[in-house]
């Protein structure tokens, strides 16, 4: 799933290209995609492009004047950019195409998603706001707002594991089940640690590396084309998507708790003092 680094990479590139541009023609390869019927997509023709912006996972193309096409790539989506894009007719169906917006001077971009679960979502809404999860989002990690005292605060409003702070949106937006793993790591801490077990200085240490892990991938990621960003974020990666592999600050194995729908990465030896957290398909966990 495309995460905070990515996605900031993914609205720099499409507002790089696309501002200052008309909108020429929007076609949807994905009726299942679309979450809003008014203002229509069709309503983007003919709107100039006056720039883009992030909120957490969310990418929000502006138009004047004109409402937001606001997306969420969910785990299997992406953004297709193309310099020349395809003219042929976009026609519903089994295609991982969900959506493709042509600008004036022949180029365009596509909005993909592999796969049979379809989570794609595409918004057209007068204010990014009008999508709720949008208005529902917690502090970004990136932003001045995000500080040791606000973190502490979260950790303390309710007990629960710390990679679930990270992940939850309404709390903390942008993160994934990638950085999360990526963040816990560089800051040593298990990913079972309970929030309000957590001292001041664990705080700002979690803090600190949590901020500094995203700039890294951000810095890594910026500047980069849009089909480059997939593999740049797997090279980077410490431990998230590496089990079984040498963890590369202690070369400890890296280990791996399977969740229904999802699985996390962790270094004993980095994280838990050396044990080993039991997968959930064992019916067994460790704190």
């Amino acid at each position: 799933m495309p995460e905070l680094p990515e996605v900031e990479a993914l609205v720099q590139f499409l507002g790089e290209r696309a501002t200052g541009h008309v909108i020429a023609q929007v076609s949807i390869g994905a009726i299942s995609a679309l979450k809003t019927f008014s203002p229509a997509a069709s309503d983007l023709v003919g709107r100039t492009v006056t720039g883009t912006q992030r909120h957490g996972k969310w990418i929000d193309l502006a138009t004047d004047p004109g409402p937001h096409l606001v997306v969420h790539l969910a785990r299997a989506g992406w953004l297709r950019w193309y310099e020349q894009a395809p003219t042929t007719p976009v026609r519903p169906g089994r295609s991982p195409l969900a959506l493709r917006v042509l600008l004036d001077d022949g180029s365009g971009f596509d909005l993909t998603e592999a796969g049979t679960r379809k989570r794609l979502a595409v918004h057209v809404v007068a204010d990014p706001r009008d999508v709720a999860m949008v208005a529902s989002l917690g502090v970004d990690p990136l932003a001045p707002e995000f500080t040791v005292e606000r973190l502490g605060e979260l950790a303390a409003a309710r007990n629960q594991q710390v990679k679930g702070l990270l992940r939850d949106q309404r709390q903390i937006a942008g993160i994934g089940n990638a950085y999360s793993d990526e963040i816990l790591h560089a800051a040593r801490m298990s990913p079972y640690a309970q929030t309000r077990s957590l001292l001041p200085a664990d705080v700002a240490r979690l803090h600190a590396t949590t901020r500094e892990t995203l700039r890294q991938a951000l810095a890594v990621s910026s500047g980069r084309p849009a089909a480059e960003l997939k593999d740049t974020k797997r090279r980077t990666l410490q431990v998230h998507g590496r089990a079984g592999l040498p963890c590369p600050v202690c070369s400890d194995t890296v280990r791996e708790v399977s969740f229904a729908d999802s699985a996390l990465q962790y270094c004993p030896t980095c994280q838990t003092g050396g044990r080993i957290l039991a997968d959930r398909r064992t019916s067994k966990f460790l704190k």
